[in-house]
């Protein structure tokens, strides 16, 4: 089976494109860049608390890289269900980061904030399909064992 989930192209001020996707974080709404060049879907660490209500994250030992820098800190949590179409992942462990660079990035060229980024690890996981012309990413849903 397959989910369609429609994406919207944004225009970086001329320097470029992404690709923004609704996703749902534990039944509320967030925004997201689909990312073919980041190993890991992450969340912003501040703007994460209103899906999970957490104050506090547990530290990840290792140093995150991409993103405009080359070191960054990043913190763990588990994600109770993320919707993404109509897939849904259960207990989705991730990495959180300090994603405020970006989102002023996008405030200066007048663009939302986003919430997170969707990466190589959920695309390939999930087979993903990004077709440009019809602005839709599709997923497969794993085969049932």
């Amino acid at each position: 089976m397959i989910t369609i989930i429609p994406f919207k192209v944004l225009d970086i001020a001329g320097e470029g494109f992404h690709l923004l996707i609704k996703i749902l974080i534990n039944k509320k709404v967030a925004k997201v860049i689909i990312d073919t060049g980041a190993s890991k879907t992450v969340f912003d660490n501040q703007r994460i608390k209103k899906y999970v209500g957490k104050k506090t994250f547990e530290k990840h030992d290792s140093l995150s890289t991409g993103l405009g820098t080359s070191t960054m800190t990043s913190e763990l949590v588990s994600i109770k269900k993320i919707k993404i179409g109509e897939l849904e992942i259960v207990n989705y462990k991730t990495i959180l980061l300090d994603l405020s660079h970006v989102n002023n990035s996008y405030e200066q060229i007048k663009l939302k904030p986003v919430d997170g980024v969707l990466g190589s690890d959920l695309l390939l996981k999930y087979s993903a399909v990004i077709d440009y012309d019809k602005k839709i990413l599709k997923l497969k849903f794993p085969k049932k064992k």
